[in-house]
């Protein structure tokens, strides 16, 4: 079977888990904004003056708030207490969803892998998730899943890389983070310090297990030929490879969806609209260029996902939402909303048995 809906435990638990987890998302990304630092005394001339410093990577920037006086001594004294007071209940969230991972990995809910579950963790806790930084390809289909409510077969889902769509548009704010001194590679390391390019110049990051991430960003010159090619400054960091037809899903609604990791722990996927990602995949599927190989596992999921879209999503193909992609896509609509019901018919849904 490639279709099972979830249990009503599991749906239970799903939702407690995403409450629970954008709470203290929302809480840590308060804390980065606006807390993250220190407020101490430094002399200078003979006079004491109130600096804020944070660090980035090993650079230390401190900026003066004024010199000592009641009013600055308030200011420290407010920071401070409102940090430890916030620091007190991230730590209460977090045991709560640690206290969660249990259940989840029991009802195997904690679909994503370790190594994608830390990178998705990495590139969120560094603000490019869901803002310069989409999951496409195989992946996404673990947001699309829980988006319905469903699970598909890990012959769906299996994978062993990565493609990260670079959209080079919105203006990254980088004041309290490393990203720009060590880009893309940089954030790898942090979660396995083998990541490697695959060569100078690349695109393409790989570890010490075969483990792939490609970043890759739309080819048209007409938005790109000014644009950087990578997002860090070390020459290390990794290449985005212009793709044809990737403006495309630049373009295309984005949804975002808590997630499981297999450690059992909440995480954010940001991603391309269903529909969106159906109708290239099945474009893609067709290209010459593809390989022979890869085209099947394409078609098979353009079909799987569209199936989602059309019944458990209830989102039309007709939707103006869908009018950003061009009529080469939306010509195949027709076509894929066939495959969608013959994919269905095919892989009858079962309730996932525990």
């Amino acid at each position: 079977m490639e279709l099972a809906e979830l249990t009503n435990e599991q749906r239970r638990q799903l939702i407690d888990v995403k409450q629970a987890f954008d709470v203290w998302r929302s809480a840590q990304r308060q804390f980065a904004n606006s807390y993250k630092g220190t407020l101490r005394w430094k002399n200078s001339k003979g006079h004491e003056y109130l600096y804020r410093t944070v660090y980035r990577g090993p650079l230390e920037i401190s900026k003066s708030l004024g010199r000592r006086s009641p009013e600055t001594e308030k200011i420290k004294e407010d920071y401070t207490s409102a940090r430890a007071r916030l620091r007190q209940r991230l730590g209460k969230l977090q045991t709560r969803l640690k206290g969660m991972a249990p259940v989840n990995r029991a009802l195997r809910i904690n679909r994503v892998p370790l190594i994608e579950t830390r990178i998705l963790r990495a590139l969120d806790r560094e603000g490019l998730l869901g803002k310069q930084i989409f999951v496409v390809g195989t992946n996404a289909l673990f947001a699309y899943e829980l988006m319905a409510g469903v699970l598909f077969s890990s012959a769906l889902l299996a994978t062993k890389d990565m493609d990260l769509l670079w959209d080079h548009r919105p203006r990254l704010s980088l004041v309290v983070t490393d990203v720009e001194r060590q880009g893309v590679i940089g954030i790898l390391r942090e979660v396995d310090n083998s990541f490697k390019p695959a060569a100078q110049g690349s695109f393409r990051a790989e570890n010490d297990e075969g483990y792939l991430v490609d970043l890759i960003r739309p080819i048209e010159p007409d938005l790109c030929k000014e644009a950087p090619q990578k997002i860090g400054q070390s020459e290390e960091d990794l290449y985005a490879v212009g793709i044809h037809g990737l403006q495309w899903l630049v373009n295309a609604p984005k949804v975002e969806e808590t997630v499981i990791g297999s450690d059992g722990m909440p995480i954010a996927m940001s991603c391309i609209d269903p529909r969106a990602f159906a109708l290239h995949k099945l474009w893609v599927s067709r290209r010459k260029d593809r390989a022979p190989a890869q085209r099947p596992r394409d078609s098979a999921q353009a079909a799987a996902v569209a199936g989602l879209a059309l019944t458990y999503l209830r989102l039309p193909f007709d939707s103006r939402e869908l009018s950003a992609l061009p009529k080469e896509l939306r010509k195949l609509s027709p076509e894929l909303k066939k495959m969608a019901k013959a994919w269905l018919k095919e892989n009858p849904i079962t309730q996932d048995e525990l």
